[in-house]
């Protein structure tokens, strides 16, 4: 009966998490800040110290994970329509580079020393202070960099070459298994993507490791002999 009670728990925070992750948006994670880290700590504890807990049953899960995630989505919908609660929360963006400057003052504000900003920087491919004209100080941590003209990296407008279309790069085989509805998006069937794997002398898409079409390009096939 305890393992029983335990699996029931398992499967219904597990239901219940993902239900709030849901409603919550994607925020969670790719645009986390440190309010959402604690938050996402927070409701995951909930779940995880209850089941060492012998008094605490089913209903009692779901209503700490349902409060919490009213008190959360509450915030969410709060940042959206006042600014000023937007900031307190989750944060303004500092300029830390002003000019080719370091500003110290936004450095110390935001706790950051020197050796993390060049840090931060370099993942922005600036391996110096001197390419750089503004560097932002994102809200989740990361780091914005606008360099200066003569290290920018020139566009198509600038060399004045003609300019072609952009096309996404669509995905037809992952791990041996075609991608239908990809296969689909691009008008194709299953026996056009076989007739286009025999022309790489491929028999199989089960060979096959990856497979990526773009509009006016060969189809690039890599099976799993050709992985290093």
């Amino acid at each position: 009966m305890q393992f029983f009670h335990i699996f029931i728990e398992l499967v219904v925070g597990y239901i219940a998490l993902f239900l709030i992750t849901k409603l919550l948006g994607k925020t969670q994670i790719t645009q986390i800040t440190t309010f959402d880290f604690i938050s996402a700590l927070v409701l995951g504890e909930l779940v995880g110290n209850a089941f060492y807990d012998e008094k605490i049953g089913l209903i009692e899960i779901l209503f700490a994970i349902a409060i919490w995630g009213m008190l959360i989505f509450g915030t969410e919908i709060l940042t959206q329509k006042k600014k000023g609660v937007r900031g307190l929360l989750e944060g303004n963006p500092s300029i830390v580079v002003r000019k080719g400057q370091i500003d110290y003052n936004q450095l110390r504000k935001n706790h950051l020393d020197i050796n993390q900003l060049q840090h931060l920087l370099r993942k922005k491919d600036t391996f110096t202070i001197r390419e750089c004209e503004y560097a932002i100080l994102e809200t989740d941590g990361s780091i914005s960099v606008l360099k200066k003209p003569p290290f920018q990296t020139p566009t198509t407008q600038d060399l004045k070459l003609p300019l072609h279309e952009v096309h996404l790069p669509v995905t037809l085989i992952l791990d041996g298994e075609i991608v239908y509805d990809n296969l689909q998006s691009i008008g194709w069937n299953e026996k056009d993507l076989e007739a286009e794997i025999e022309k790489a002398g491929v028999l199989s898409a089960k060979e096959v490791l990856y497979a990526e079409w773009l509009k006016g390009k060969p189809l690039h096939i890599q099976t799993y002999k050709s992985s290093p």
